[in-house]
């Protein structure tokens, strides 16, 4: 046997994994959105309808501000921790990244426990501070899974910057801002793009935290779970599925082009 065909024989199982489990799915998953009578007009059905467009619209708001939040909190954070040792900072790190043990029911079960009717800010606080089921609500739940994702990949690249770039500054007397912003956050910034990818993707796609929260607003996965469970209408649910997947993909995509083909898909 030679090299190449052993080569060939490790591919194998990989060939037929993304056969069984990834092509031939998608392409059931396209086929099926066109065999209602609307054909392939169906997707400009997604763009007509208020409902579909203010859910895909709504959808890509939240992740887009999720991610930006979870960028800015992760990094801020992450750089801290990364230069600083002290007592207490594993069991800090411990806390930040516990929300990865969590599945998005719990976390948006802790988010009504928190803003809800009967929540902890409702009872402390005069007046209806109900803010678990709406878009605010939404938000926080998956802005609490995210910032986890992004904070250990920003720090898994600030621990590889050179402390002498940063010293070398300070030699030459720049401020404190002005190291963040021509040093440390250009290093950082290929981590930066892969982390905020990876936390725009996980948000497009919660099921979870949405089910618990979203039942005053409507967000894609939401509305393709009622499309085919209510509704029976499966055309339109795997059409809505194709648009949710293509915008993360394109993201990913134009991601990958920016931080150098390390983004990979988030849990």
């Amino acid at each position: 046997m030679t090299s190449r065909q052993f080569v060939m024989l490790c591919l194998l199982p990989l060939a037929i994994f993304t056969m069984a489990f990834l092509a031939l799915p998608l392409v059931r998953l396209i086929m099926g959105s066109v065999e209602s009578e609307a054909g392939w007009s169906i997707y400009l059905q997604i763009l007509q309808k208020p409902r579909y467009l203010s859910a895909l619209l709504q959808t890509v708001a939240v992740s887009v501000a999720v991610t930006l939040a979870a960028l800015a909190i992760s990094t801020t954070a992450g750089l801290f921790l990364v230069r600083n040792r002290f007592r207490g900072r594993g069991v800090l790190l411990s806390i930040l990244t516990l929300p990865l043990a969590f599945p998005g029911v719990v976390v948006g079960f802790m988010i009504i426990l928190l803003g809800g009717r009967q929540g902890l800010v409702n009872s402390l606080l005069p007046g209806h501070w109900v803010f678990a089921y709406s878009v605010f609500g939404l938000f926080l739940g998956y802005l609490y899974f995210s910032i986890p994702r992004v904070l250990l990949t920003v720090m898994a690249a600030a621990e590889k910057i050179d402390p002498a770039l940063e010293e070398a500054a300070l030699t030459l007397g720049a401020p404190p801002h002005r190291i963040i912003l021509d040093v440390l956050l250009p290093a950082l910034a290929p981590a930066l793009v892969a982390a905020g990818a990876i936390a725009f993707a996980t948000a497009m796609g919660a099921f979870g935290t949405a089910f618990t929260l979203a039942t005053d607003i409507d967000v894609l996965p939401m509305v393709i779970y009622t499309e085919f469970t209510l509704s029976a209408n499966f055309a339109m649910a795997s059409a809505l599925s194709v648009v949710l997947g293509l915008v993360t993909w394109t993201m990913l995509l134009i991601a990958r082009s920016f931080s150098g083909g390390t983004v990979a898909a988030g849990g």
